[in-house]
């Protein structure tokens, strides 16, 4: 008797470990599952909802007329932040009470509802003259743009000339509304000479 009750409740014991093993493992492929269909899942999220070739876009201000243009060589846009990538991206001022400015890059990311454009990659900006004020052109490898705030900022050193000045710093902050540039960390200003060919310089903290 002792050896049959000993025999079925190892037996028993089996088949209580058979089962937990069983639970367990179904646990795990389930929740292997689990993870792999969120994956896919945010992978789907994150494929483009539509590609554009070779295209332009106007934003408009609030009262209806043109603020500026992004046009590029290509546009993806990501519904699940709802940010554009653009490809050899142009954007353009397109405000009559300022002096028309144009800027190119390598690439771009549009975000913020739209409302933040950052190019990076051979940035560059070119400002027309517009009365007294000179043509200016910069250079930079970043570049943060706020259209409708008509303002950019980077930390990356920049490159600005302006009427035959030439000013470099680590970083800047720019207002196009008011024509206020601030160069940040240390830098250089070189001013041309008036009547002799040498340039001078001066450093910029």
């Amino acid at each position: 008797m002792r050896k049959r009750t000993a025999h079925r409740w190892r037996l028993s014991m089996t088949l209580v470990i058979g089962v937990f093993v069983a639970c367990g493992t179904f646990w795990l492929v389930q929740l292997l599952n689990r993870g792999e269909e969120e994956m896919l899942a945010d992978k789907r999220l994150n494929e483009p909802d539509y590609i554009i070739e070779r295209f332009s876009v106007v934003r408009m201000t609030k009262d209806g007329k043109p603020s500026y243009i992004v046009a590029g060589d290509k546009l993806v846009h990501r519904p699940i932040d709802d940010a554009s990538e653009i490809d050899k991206p142009v954007v353009r001022n397109l405000s009559s009470t300022h002096p028309p400015m144009d800027m190119t890059a390598e690439r771009a990311r549009v975000d913020e509802n739209n409302t933040r454009v950052q190019l990076k990659g051979n940035v560059k900006i070119d400002r027309a003259a517009q009365g007294k004020s000179p043509a200016m052109q910069m250079t930079t490898q970043a570049l943060t743009v706020y259209p409708d705030e008509d303002r950019m900022q980077t930390d990356q050193p920049v490159q600005i000339v302006q009427g035959g000045a030439t000013a470099t710093g680590t970083g800047m902050k720019a207002n196009n509304a008011t024509r206020q540039v601030q160069l940040l960390g240390r830098g250089t200003i070189v001013y041309p000479p008036r009547n002799a060919p040498a340039k001078t310089k001066q450093e910029n903290g």
